[in-house]
């Protein structure tokens, strides 16, 4: 194991660190020191990387986000994300800083959540310079749809045909396998089967059947996400929502969901985005009982936001009803979120 020196020796091993816990029960046929720098280095960090700076709150009371699909606005004869970007500049200016845009990637269905290309945007939506152009005068989110991939995807595609990059990429299981237990958010059969050229096999989809389920087991697929969040960074991407997160790491006869890996998992993701000096900020997505969703935060050092499905309901209520006593007590049981986190 790399000495803790400096920062970049201090990297590694933290990255290290996270690697034995998440793949304790499946270790990689690599060194975890070995694969700690790959992982760096498709961060495009190397050993000239600074030490970030602890707990900052990169967000104040002033901060406007808008959320929209590509297309929310259209004009005749543009693309949608110009439109965009011209209602951003044009009646926006001075009041919303940030803009959430939903998966704007090419996609199979979901809305954009089955996403087949990751670092491609829909052509019928624009392109990167159209996403750039936005990032340059808004804080920009955008979605990192992580637990899944489009079954329309060159990934699956390799996965049926035992080729890579795909042939291990997915969860598969037994029908016989103990999975009575796992959480769903979907009504449809948990395994998709799947014709491949080594015969039938059984597909994890946690939604639908066109959303084939993510196995984080395999580093390989990890470092796939580490070079998917660095190109987001790159074309202006400050806020990676993470989606669906709480299902990330799998294991029959449990719910799988909120499991360990799958916090270290996100833990690994923001040491990595803390050390880019972009100021990035990781928000998961996880509709949980509050509690559950308060575990996000880790130690300050898992989500610097995390979503507070409650309160929009809350807040609806409160305002037809004129009064706030269950906004209240909801607000008061809420413990106070340390610096660093929202």
């Amino acid at each position: 194991m790399t000495t803790p020196d400096g920062p970049w020796e201090q990297l590694l091993a933290r990255l290290a660190q996270h690697l034995a816990f998440i793949y304790a029960e499946r270790p990689p046929a690599e060194e975890l020191d070995t694969l700690a720098e790959r992982l760096a280095r498709a961060m495009g960090l190397g050993p000239d990387v600074e030490a970030p700076l602890p707990c900052r709150n990169l967000w104040d009371q002033a901060d406007v986000a808008l959320i929209a699909y590509g297309d929310s606005l259209r004009e005749a004869g543009e693309k949608p994300l110009r439109t965009l970007h011209r209602f951003l500049r044009d009646h926006c200016g001075g009041i919303v800083n940030t803009v959430h845009i939903l998966p704007f990637f090419p996609y199979s269905s979901d809305d954009g959540f089955a996403v087949i290309n990751y670092v491609s945007v829909n052509e019928s939506l624009g392109d990167w310079p159209d996403i750039a152009a936005i990032a340059a005068g808004h804080r920009l989110m955008a979605d990192l749809v992580i637990n899944h991939c489009s079954s329309r995807s060159q990934w699956f595609e390799n996965f049926k045909a035992d080729r890579d990059p795909g042939r291990d990429y997915f969860v598969t299981a037994s029908p016989e396998s103990d999975l009575r237990d796992v959480v769903r958010p979907r009504t449809s059969p948990l395994l998709r089967e799947t014709e491949t050229v080594s015969g039938v096999r059984h597909a994890w989809c946690t939604f639908s059947h066109d959303q084939v389920d993510l196995d984080f087991g395999n580093p390989a697929v990890l470092e796939e996400f580490v070079r998917i969040v660095r190109h987001y960074l790159d074309n202006g991407v400050r806020i990676l929502r993470l989606d669906a997160v709480a299902f990330l790491w799998k294991r029959a006869g449990t719910p799988c969901l909120n499991l360990e890996e799958t916090h270290e998992l996100v833990r690994l993701f923001r040491t990595l985005v803390d050390h880019t000096g972009t100021d990035a900020v990781i928000i998961t997505e996880t509709n949980l009982p509050n509690r559950e969703n308060l575990t996000y935060f880790g130690n300050a050092n898992e989500a610097h936001w995390i979503y507070n499905f409650s309160l929009p309901p809350l807040l609806v209520n409160t305002l037809l009803t004129g009064d706030c006593t269950y906004l209240q007590q909801w607000v008061t049981r809420m413990p106070p979120a340390r610096d660093g986190t929202a």
